[in-house]
């Protein structure tokens, strides 16, 4: 059984095509400006998301790799507590340029792996939704953000022709800071966010 295995450690690359779910949390860490007067204990919570994601990894060594991935995902923010129902963000894109060092263990016919490695969440396309405009907000910005994610996962040959199943878990850990402005150009609300999402993904990869 473990065959296919040991043939498929002759290939550096391995392309990954997935389903990924992306799982943030988008809860209120600290309010640093509010000239809106928000009630207390208000809080907020960002939605789910599923999209697809390409993976690109390159073996060092048949123990050793490097991966990179792609997608972009888009998330709004609601409000919760006492100012739950309300949209404060109505259309946000990310894209989270992740990198990361993995290393494979020998586990006969599947290959586990753990990983960890530096992320850049890129954020635009921001959109004040209808209940942070009804309390005068005009526009909207979230800053970019560096974090870092943790990394876990199993990759399972079929056959010996370098294609096979592959799961994986990340857990970011990585916020931002939301700057909202009235028509006048003034901040109003300046809220730092955790982000921290969990991001599971399920596919098929090629290795060659």
């Amino acid at each position: 059984m473990t065959t296919p295995a040991l043939a498929e450690e002759d290939g550096r690359w391995q392309v990954k095509l997935l389903g990924t779910g992306v799982l943030p949390s988008g809860k209120i860490d600290e309010v640093r400006t509010d000239q809106i007067g928000l009630p207390a204990g208000s809080q907020t919570r960002a939605n789910d998301n599923v999209v697809p994601t390409l993976a690109v990894e390159y073996y060092a060594t048949p123990r050793i790799s490097i991966e990179t991935i792609c997608c972009l995902t888009q998330h709004h923010v609601n409000g919760a507590g006492p100012i739950a129902g309300a949209r404060i963000v109505d259309h946000v894109l990310i894209l989270p340029a992740t990198v990361t060092l993995k290393y494979h263990l020998n586990a006969g016919p599947i290959r586990p792996y753990v990983g960890v490695g530096p992320s850049l969440f890129l954020i635009f396309g921001e959109k004040p939704g209808a209940g942070a405009r009804a309390l005068g907000a005009a526009k909207a910005r979230m800053n970019n953000e560096l974090g870092v994610a943790l990394q876990g996962g199993v990759d399972i040959p079929i056959g010996g022709n370098g294609l096979g199943l592959s799961l994986d878990a990340k857990k970011y850990f990585i916020g931002t800071t939301l700057h909202v402005e009235n028509a006048a150009g003034t901040e109003v609300l300046t809220t730092k966010h955790k982000l921290d999402p969990w991001v599971v993904s399920g596919g098929v990869y090629m290795r060659f």
